[in-house]
């Protein structure tokens, strides 16, 4: 096994490109220019106002320009969008409307299709975008009009779930939702409200409620109180030994939870939502709980600050979304988030994770899981004190992630602190989480952590999402750059089932894509290594593949991301940029 602080990974020489400084120095320059554009084009008010320290902007995401624009002027109006006849059109019921109402004038004027097939008509029958579709030459014709396969149409049904419904839209924007249990749960548990408490020692026989709890029992009476829930009740989940695929923000979206579903994934989640969001109504947020009918056994991932939106948030989800288990964020190391009390914030705050954890698991009756790191300072660890309380509260399962909220990336993973932290739960079971890109991998932190009932595996999946395959048959897997560039393929075609097959629909596809290929680019085919297998956090010297393909696949210029994702959903539109959000993809 090589050494696991090396930070260097070993490529044959045949591979290593000479004169690696130059062309470490073009790609410098490259990124350069691309940042400069981009900042070159920020009003010069905004920079004035940065001199100045007013309305600084913080963060390495808030200069990030967007990928794409749409322009509404030059976009079809939804009520010719998708009709097969001129008997289906109706006016519009907007005198304002800035939409084309005839499809003849749209066809003129829209953009040149990337393909000639349309994934989404073949798959269903009858693709959603209508006359906007990039690749709609298949199924529109002349006069601008749909073609639908009926007998394809009326056998496919809706693959995604947890779409967020109008009319719960409506009363959650009117703050009409009843959330009167949860809130009722949360004075009960929250023990910095003692004074507003009362007890409850009547129960609805007149005699006084019998307590299986050492404590006395506070707060509103409930269903467990009059009639104990029978464990089948409850929905129960085998958690040994199996293969979590990490929530992942913005790079762990639907359709790349589904590339990982098909290569053994055993569990996958949502990216964190943010519990004020959700209570809102927000659409974009609610689109992180969407589930895929693939996914088996599949959680949303919450992130609150304080115990009554999470609470709200667990009735919420359970009431309106199909979930095996909902996960609190405890780990999110984003000082965004950090700063206002969520994610490893919540931390150093017990009263209100007390709080959170005991109402929230109270209220479910699927699991209530949470994801934890080692601390929030390096040199501090205080998971171990905070698991067994979380655990005797109600969590169904740790997950812990074994580095702190101030390391980052840039340090290796305690997995023998993951191990201690194991036993300080039992019999709750817990997952580990960090540093794992191969069997050999995987195998040698189970050996360090024996306590631990599986295994969550984040940027390993980013960087070779055929990880689960390799764990599973126990193998290196020495996969090809064209069996790679059809698993980028299959991703895209689930981005345009997704997010649409329309302009905006692709730009949202390519935009995804090229945040994952900032990952996928650090994979090093297995043939070109000295000592496989590679470790996660070894940098390789400047090198070229076995073909054109595998050098494209390898390069850590934004650009050449940019040509692989124009092979597949065709030229990028005027004005197109774009810097990755991630940083997590460091090799420090």
């Amino acid at each position: 096994m090589t050494n696991p602080n090396a930070g260097v990974c070993d490529i044959k020489k045949e591979y290593i490109v000479e004169k690696q400084s130059k062309l470490n120095v073009e790609n410098s320059d490259s990124h350069k220019r691309k940042h400069s554009e981009s900042t070159d084009n920020e009003p010069k008010k905004a920079k004035n106002n940065e001199q100045t320290n007013k309305n600084k902007k913080r963060g390495q995401n808030k200069a990030r320009p967007k990928t794409f624009q749409d322009n509404k002027e030059g976009k079809p109006c939804p009520s010719i969008l998708n009709v097969i006849s001129k008997d289906e059109i109706n006016p519009c019921q907007y005198s304002n409307c800035k939409y084309i109402h005839n499809p003849l004038d749209y066809l003129k004027i829209k953009q040149e299709d990337i393909g000639k097939e349309c994934h989404l008509f073949k798959l269903r029958g009858r693709c959603p975008r209508g006359i906007a579709c990039r690749f709609g030459s298949s199924h529109i014709t002349e006069d601008g009009y749909n073609i639908v396969d009926e007998e394809k149409a009326k056998i496919w049904k809706a693959d995604t779930k947890n779409a967020l419904q109008q009319d719960l839209q409506m009363q959650l924007q009117k703050r009409k939702f009843d959330f009167t249990f949860a809130e009722k749960l949360v004075k009960c548990f929250d023990t910095r409200n003692k004074s507003e408490k009362t007890e409850v020692s009547i129960a609805t026989n007149g005699s006084e409620a019998n307590n299986s709890d050492s404590q006395t029992k506070i707060g509103a009476v409930l269903d467990d109180d009059i009639i104990k829930l029978l464990p089948r009740e409850r929905k129960i989940i085998d958690w040994k030994n199996k293969l979590y695929l990490s929530p992942l923000t913005t790079v762990g979206n639907l359709p790349f939870r589904r590339i990982c579903k098909e290569y053994g994934a055993d569990i996958t989640c949502g990216e964190m939502a943010l519990c004020e969001s959700l209570l809102k109504g927000f659409k974009q947020e609610w689109a992180l709980v969407k589930r895929h009918e693939s996914e088996d056994l599949f959680g949303a991932q919450i992130c609150g600050n304080n115990a009554y939106a999470i609470t709200k948030v667990a009735q919420l989800l359970q009431e309106n979304a199909e979930l095996d288990f909902i996960d609190l964020n405890l780990g999110c190391p984003i000082d965004l988030i950090y700063k206002k009390g969520g994610g490893s914030g919540m931390m150093h705050r017990m009263p209100a994770l007390e709080a959170s954890v005991r109402s929230a698991s109270k209220l479910l009756s699927i699991p209530f899981t949470v994801k934890i790191r080692t601390g929030v300072y390096q040199d501090k660890k205080i998971a171990h004190t905070i698991i067994p309380k979380v655990v005797d509260w109600g969590a169904s399962l740790v997950t812990l992630h074994g580095r702190s909220k101030e390391a980052r990336y840039t340090k290796l993973a305690d997995w023998e602190y993951i191990e201690s932290c194991a036993k300080a739960a039992a019999p709750c079971p817990l997952y580990g989480n960090g540093d794992i890109l191969s069997y050999e991998d995987y195998k040698y932190r189970r050996e360090i952590a024996p306590s631990v009932q599986g295994v969550m595996i984040g940027r390993g999946a980013l960087i070779k999402p055929w990880i689960f395959t390799e764990i599973k048959e126990e193998k290196l897997w020495d996969i090809s750059s064209n069996e790679r560039f059809d698993i980028i393929r299959k991703y895209t075609n689930f981005g345009l089932e997704h997010w649409g097959s329309d302009t905006q629909g692709v730009e949202n596809t390519r935009r995804f894509l090229l945040e994952w290929l900032s990952f996928l680019y650090r994979y090093i085919p297995v043939g070109l290594l000295e000592r496989p297998p590679q470790k996660i956090n070894e940098r390789p010297p400047t090198y070229f593949g076995r073909n054109d393909l595998e050098t494209l696949m390898a390069s850590g210029n934004c650009a050449d991301w940019i040509k692989i994702s124009e092979m597949l959903l065709g030229p990028v539109p005027d004005g197109f940029q774009f810097l990755p959000k991630h940083k997590a993809n460091s090799y420090q």
